[in-house]
């Protein structure tokens, strides 16, 4: 990390953060200072300036640096069934689990897929939930919803189209079904698109989300700060309907009372259960 240099450093760190949250709507104040500052001097190399005093002033002068800031900020290294032996569990016993418990009545599944990024994970969990529903498919009323605070990262999400290093963990029989290659690039099916919408969602002061059957948060909260972590993982479980199951990240652990609420279902996968 960059060194903060002259006694009002500290002082231009929150002018920035501030200027961060009027032009872009980020909330800074959530995330743990050493994320932000190294996600921060990201930026700051890459414009060759020294401190943030000198990245203020750029800012205030070239309004183009805002989507730049906005994108590193924001970056996920991310491809389809990434962890491939959490969404091994999901595929066996957790999606099993959910299609059984809609046997009897309204046929409707609701997935979250919240800090969806460019929405590798919604349509991982839309594949195996074509495979495994197969001629029983249409019979369900299944929606995958993807949320994410990046416009970009959205935009990638609903126009589908992927690149080979997203890819790499695709198996081959799901590449054949749900893509077609065009220039290069991989085009997720309109059966997939069909079951999956991506919104922009601020997972901290927007709007609470309910009625889910599963809540899929990985590698998110990691970068929050400890109360609001708290905070999320009772949102998440309040936003789960009765034995509904909430995936988070292998490198997250539940804190706070959700601790007592969430049941272990797969401890070693980071997998819970309403």
């Amino acid at each position: 990390m960059l060194k903060a240099v002259g006694k009002n450093e500290e002082e231009y760190y929150e002018i920035l953060k501030n200027l961060i949250q009027k032009n872009l709507g980020f909330n800074s104040n959530q995330y743990k200072d050493s994320h932000f500052k190294r996600r921060i001097d990201v930026r700051l190399r890459a414009t060759n300036v020294k401190n943030y005093k000198e990245y203020v002033e750029l800012l205030q002068n070239d309004k183009n640096e805002y989507p730049e800031l906005m994108e590193t900020l924001t970056v996920n290294v991310t491809n389809f069934f990434r962890n491939p032996e959490v969404y091994d569990i999901v595929e066996k016993e957790v999606l099993p689990a959910i299609i059984k418990s809609k046997n009897i009545g309204l046929r409707s599944i609701r997935i979250w897929s919240a800090g969806c990024s460019i929405g590798v994970e919604a349509y991982s969990i839309a594949m195996l939930l074509n495979h495994l529903l197969g001629h029983d498919f249409n019979k369900y009323n299944i929606k995958i919803t993807g949320t994410d605070i990046d416009k970009e990262s959205l935009l990638k999400a609903q126009s589908g189209v992927y690149s080979d290093a997203e890819m790499k963990d695709v198996r081959p029989a799901f590449l054949k079904k749900y893509f077609t290659k065009e220039d290069g690039k991989y085009i997720v099916s309109d059966e997939l698109k069909k079951i999956t919408q991506f919104k922009k969602q601020d997972l901290i002061s927007g709007p609470k989300m309910s009625g889910f059957d599963a809540v899929f948060c990985r590698n998110v909260t990691i970068y929050f700060q400890k109360e609001l972590q708290e905070q999320l993982y009772m949102d998440f479980y309040d936003a789960l309907g009765k034995d509904g199951f909430f995936v988070m990240g292998k490198t997250e652990t539940l804190i706070g009372p959700s601790k007592d609420k969430f049941k272990p279902y797969n401890s070693k996968e980071r997998i819970y259960q309403k």
